[in-house]
């Protein structure tokens, strides 16, 4: 189980990473997969910029974490990351989004991270689970 939550803890890593680096490239493109029609234009587009630098920090704090073995501190933040995409669904639903992105894309997506948040804050350490040595028998 313990691989599982590795492995799926690194792609809720990685996704907000691959979000964000597209809205900081092709901001249209990725605006328009989040769910809302009216997009902001001319100098109020540097938002979608905003969106995504922010979304490559939340992606890599979860990364760097993960990678430092602060699975329990991992497991916290992804617990609070995961108001994000649920006050996104929010945003879709009272923006004139359709439901089917609201809740199939923003809130199936808090669902995930606050499994896979329960996952680790459940784990035991792996000192905890390692037999204590006794001494050389020999």
């Amino acid at each position: 189980m313990r691989r599982f939550t590795t492995v799926l803890t690194v792609l809720l890593g990685l996704f907000p990473i691959s979000f964000g680096l597209r809205f900081v490239l092709d901001p249209y493109g990725a605006a328009a997969g989040f769910g809302i029609d009216t997009w902001p234009t001319g100098t109020a587009a540097g938002y979608l910029a905003v969106k995504g630098i922010r979304d490559i920090v939340c992606g890599l704090i979860i990364l760097v974490l993960l990678a430092l073995g602060e699975r329990r501190a991992t497991g916290v933040v992804l617990a609070i990351a995961s108001l994000i995409p649920f006050v996104d669904a929010i945003v879709v639903l009272t923006h004139d989004g359709t439901v089917a992105t609201a809740l199939g894309v923003h809130a199936l997506t808090g669902v995930v991270v606050l499994v896979d948040a329960f996952l680790l804050l459940r784990e035991r350490s792996t000192a905890a689970t390692q037999p204590v040595p006794v001494g050389d028998h020999s």
